[in-house]
């Protein structure tokens, strides 16, 4: 298992669970408040190019000394070392916040890449216009260049709009997968003080924030937006209120778990827990969550080739878990 740490590690983890050396390479990252470095994914074609991709929060430079963005580098993995190194994305603008970076990274079944990003908090409206990256979920070739099909990409396009778009109106999106029979893309993301959404992410798409959200605003209590629901806005496929603070999230394509494959698991860190979700289409028919015991942040959630649900802690002295039933 390839694992990153907030500070700027990357560790390769064994199959029987032995933790490698910092892997040497990766990026600068700027660790303060949600920063840092964020998540790891594989090529498709591995197995061949050895490449891998990571998202982290990017400190600024030159004009941008103070400010930083979510970015994403590609390179190749040799022994303990990244090679050839190539930075594909680069949120803009770069803001002056410690906050939701977002990034999940999910291949689709088309070989390109979806980047998942937040509003940056201290600019969410930017969330509802195109001329940006912030609160958008974005699709790029492995080599970071424009897929011709984007919402965003062709001829007609409102002016202004970024082509990498993929689907806007998001806050700060932290689990991303593909649903298994579909090959769509789902998410989910963090509201404000309740309002925490799973997301079926629909292309060209606006998904709500700050318009349409369950969410209230910290301290005040205060109603954000319009309300709950608008005729042009996707709507969610769950909500939470309270907010479980969404982390990390998989579908099960395994039968290791009887009568739990096709379900949705999502990792939970304000509630402390695995959420397990029974999806029927796009509709969720049941929630149970699971885990709660061990009083442990989830951070993440994955599937390994052996079919074994693998969850990540978050903390200090974080843990690596192998679920059991």
């Amino acid at each position: 298992m390839l694992v990153t740490e907030k500070q700027g590690r990357l560790r390769l983890v064994t199959s029987d669970g032995r933790i490698g050396d910092p892997i040497a390479g990766v990026p600068p990252v700027d660790a303060r408040g949600q920063g840092g470095l964020l998540d790891v994914a594989i090529d498709p074609a591995f197995a061949d190019n050895r490449l891998v991709y990571l998202s982290y929060a990017e400190p600024g430079n030159g004009p941008d000394t103070g400010r930083n963005g979510t970015a994403v580098l590609r390179a190749r993995l040799d022994g303990q070392r990244l090679v050839d190194q190539q930075v594909i994305f680069r949120q803009h603008p770069k803001v002056d916040s410690n906050h939701h970076f977002g990034s999940r990274l999910v291949f689709g079944r088309d070989g390109h890449l979806f980047v998942t990003l937040g509003d940056r908090y201290t600019r969410r409206d930017a969330a509802q216009t195109l001329d940006n990256h912030l609160g958008k979920i974005v699709r790029i070739t492995p080599i970071g260049a424009i897929p011709p099909d984007n919402p965003y990409a062709a001829a007609g396009a409102p002016t202004g709009a970024r082509p990498e778009i993929w689907s806007h109106g998001h806050r700060n999106v932290q689990g991303a997968a593909l649903h298994p029979q579909t090959g769509e893309l789902w998410t989910h993301e963090h509201g404000p003080q309740g309002g925490d959404e799973l997301n079926r992410t629909e292309r060209g798409r606006n998904h709500g924030w700050p318009v349409i959200t369950q969410g209230r605003e910290y301290g005040s209590g205060a109603r954000i937006g319009e309300g709950a629901t608008r005729d042009d806005i996707v709507p969610a496929v769950a909500t939470w209120v309270p907010s479980i603070a969404p982390s990390g999230m998989a579908f099960l394509t395994s039968d290791r778990y009887p009568g739990w494959t096709g379900q949705l698991f999502i990792g939970a860190l304000r509630g402390q827990g695995l959420v397990r979700l029974e999806i029927d289409g796009s509709r969720v028919v049941r929630e149970e969550r699971l885990l709660g015991d061990l009083d442990e942040r989830i951070r993440d959630v994955r599937q390994g080739p052996d079919g074994w649900l693998y969850l990540l802690t978050d903390a200090r002295d974080g843990r690596i878990l192998r679920l059991q039933r």
